[in-house]
Formats: C-alpha cells, structure tokens, sequence
C-alpha cells in the first residue's frame, strides 16, 4: 500500500525538497536569494524530519521488523540537521559552503531516494490501512506546528 496517503504525504514533501535543493544550487555568493532559499529549505527539512519521527518512524519503531530501517532514517536525519547546521556558521560567500551544501544535497537526496524505494514499500507492508490513515493524520497535524518551531529553532536546538 504505498500509495497510502502517509507515503503520498512524504513524497510531497520529498519532490519540494527535490525542487528547493535545484534552486538554492542554481544561487551565487552570499545573496539575498541564497539566504531566502536556505531559510526555507532549513525550516522545511527540520519541520519534515520532526513530523515524519513522529508519525511514520514511531510507529516504525514499535514493531522489530522495521525498527531497523526507522532507525538508521533517524540516524540520517539527525546528519542532515548537522550538516544545517554548519552551513549556518559558514560564510556563504565561500567555496567552503558551496562544497559543504552539495555534500549535503547529496546526502539528502540519498537519504530519500532510500525511503521512497526501500524503506516505505516495507513499511507498508507491515502497516494496516487503519495504521495509515492514523500516521496521516499525526503527520498532517504535526507538521504546522514543527514548521512554527523551526521558524524559531536552528538545527540541533534543544526541544521542548
């Protein structure tokens, strides 16, 4: 059932990403653009990953057949939150961020790849339609409310 609403969802977010990583790539120098891109890519990738942990991931997590993969994801997201971190203390200007965000980039873009292909098809393997839809509907609610959060959090801030 990977076409369940929850795995749609995730996608969604993924083909954003996709699109938001091409344009923020396509940007020179410490500009305005650059800096705009970032913020939102930053702010959309920590509201993701939370709400995605969350919903999908906990209930991963519960069940020894797919714990495995929910926690090297986990795993993945917390290197994605560091690598944000650390172009938010690089000069923008320099060569040094230019490298570090493809880096990054292509982390990240692994990392999804990696969902879509393995990781969702297993969970939905191991997901009821009831399980689905209550996954849903925890992501759809939470990812407002990490979207706020991330607005007024960097990557590895402490949560409350």
């Amino acid at each position: 059932m990977a076409d369940a609403r929850i795995f749609q969802d995730l996608k969604a977010d993924h083909d954003r990403h996709r699109k938001m990583l091409e344009q923020l790539g396509e940007t020179q120098g410490d500009s305005e653009e650059r800096r705009k891109l970032f913020e939102k890519l930053r702010q959309e990738l920590q509201a993701h990953a939370a709400a995605e942990e969350e919903s999908l991931y906990a209930t991963m997590l519960a069940d020894p057949d797919l714990r495995d993969e929910a926690r090297h994801s986990v795993s993945e997201h917390k290197e994605i939150d560091d690598f944000l971190a650390e172009l938010i203390d690089t000069d923008m200007s320099s060569g040094a961020w230019l490298t570090k965000f493809k880096d990054m980039r292509h982390r990240y873009l692994h990392h999804i790849d990696e969902e879509e292909e393995d990781m969702f098809p297993a969970a939905a393997k191991g997901l009821s339609a009831e399980e689905e839809k209550k996954i849903a509907a925890i992501f759809e609610k939470r990812k407002p409310k990490e979207l706020e959060m991330a607005a007024k959090e960097g990557p590895g801030d402490e949560r409350e």
